[in-house]
């Protein structure tokens, strides 16, 4: 017997996570680029702001009244486990670093994770004006164009983003350097949006968080392309990201040596 079809997600459910991501998004531009912004450190030595707290603060309030028995996972609390089988997973700022230099590439992440996976996902660019999102079976839409991703297909060809080098090993740096490609920064969310809509070719996340790349796999699928951790599973808790227009995604897996020269 042939396995039952997957469902679409809820309309419903993603219109609510445009609406939050977007409400997270006003709440922390009321912060940006604020002189009297506190930058403080967590336990890891990644900054955190009164922003990214208040930003989660009111994503979490706003799903405890419109969804009191789902689950949530945020980078700035402590998970809250639900009875209805569905989990919100959100980043109120991702992208700290751009946010307290002043750099408007920022972004709010949310995703709506369900029995079948993720199904919901939206990166809001609120500095920008800008909002990514897809629900599975739906289609991805970028400020309500629909979003598709590149055509290139040749790795000597292509533009590949990242969030920084330091989470880079050498060998896996001089790979993708010898290989053609144009290596761009600054990428954290902003950079999912650069291959969803087709800007660039591929993004790389050698290290990251769930709430990171919750909203990744969805989006790509839905704009055409593909996302993987750096061992090739679909899977955004796997600690490392990978998002491509899927033409490229084998010969950069192939580049980056399948995660093996990345340094956790």
């Amino acid at each position: 017997m042939s396995a039952s079809p997957v469902p679409a997600a809820d309309p419903r459910l993603v219109t609510e996570a445009v609406t939050l991501a977007r409400m997270a998004g006003e709440a922390t531009l009321g912060w940006f680029r604020r002189e009297e912004l506190a930058v403080d450190r967590k336990g890891d030595g990644t900054p955190v702001t009164q922003a990214d707290r208040e930003a989660e603060r009111l994503v979490r309030a706003e799903l405890a009244r419109r969804h009191p028995d789902d689950g949530v996972l945020g980078e700035e609390e402590p998970e809250t486990h639900g009875t209805s089988g569905r989990r919100w997973i959100l980043d109120p700022i991702d992208g700290t670093k751009a946010f307290t230099r002043g750099v408007p590439l920022y972004s709010n992440l949310l995703a709506v994770e369900d029995a079948h996976g993720i199904a919901v996902g939206v990166i809001n660019i609120p500095a920008l004006g800008q909002t990514v999102w897809a629900g599975r079976g739906l289609g991805a839409w970028c400020n309500d164009v629909e979003a598709h991703v590149s055509s290139t297909s040749e790795l000597a060809q292509a533009y590949v983003s990242t969030s920084g080098l330091g989470a880079w090993a050498d060998d896996a740096l001089l790979a993708v350097q010898h290989s053609g490609a144009s290596l761009r920064t600054w990428g954290d969310g902003y950079g999912y949006v650069l291959v969803a809509t087709g800007r660039v070719d591929a993004m790389v996340d050698p290290t990251a968080e769930l709430y990171d790349l919750a909203p990744m796999p969805v989006i790509m699928a839905e704009a055409g392309g593909r996302f993987s951790s750096l061992d090739d599973e679909v899977d955004p808790a796997r600690g490392s990201g990978l998002a491509s227009n899927g033409l490229l995604h084998e010969q950069l897996l192939v580049t980056l040596g399948r995660s093996a020269a990345t340094r956790r």
